[in-house]
């Protein structure tokens, strides 16, 4: 398999640099019922992640963060993605997320990640892994049943 096209890679990184400059869904979230807030020590990456939840579907989905460009693109793609979608649905995602951080070359071509695939090559940087899943792991502790 060839390597991919540098204009793919550059779109990738377009895409990455345009979630950081303008995350979608950054804020605080009025009538929240859940609430996470994680740091990534190593590298000073932030999250206060903050979901409305009904029944079982996420109807809304904030975050407020600091951090490197790919926390913060990882967080508002997540955003996008998780909103108005079931809890197993969402955790699915992040499962899928977290296989495509760690090479998993079937979760980097599956659609349903959208934007997130603009990641996939983080996998080879393994310091950075932890900055892209950081949003994710905030999700799942956020829906964990208690």
């Amino acid at each position: 398999m060839s390597p991919p096209e540098p204009k793919l890679s550059s779109l990738y990184q377009e895409l990455i640099l345009d979630h950081y400059r303008r995350p979608r869904n950054k804020g605080s979230l009025e009538g929240a019922t859940h609430a996470v807030s994680l740091n990534n020590p190593l590298c000073g990456d932030e999250i206060d992640l903050q979901l409305r939840v009904d029944g079982d579907v996420i109807r809304d989905v904030r975050f407020v963060g600091r951090g490197c460009s790919i926390s913060q693109a990882s967080a508002s793609m997540m955003t996008q993605l998780v909103k108005d979608k079931s809890v197993p649905q969402a955790v699915a995602l992040a499962d899928r997320m977290s296989a495509m951080m760690h090479g998993d070359e079937t979760a980097a071509r599956d659609k349903a990640l959208g934007d997130l695939r603009a990641l996939a090559g983080v996998c080879k940087f393994p310091v950075r892994i932890k900055c892209a899943l950081l949003p994710w792991n905030a999700l799942t502790d956020a829906v964990k049943p208690s």
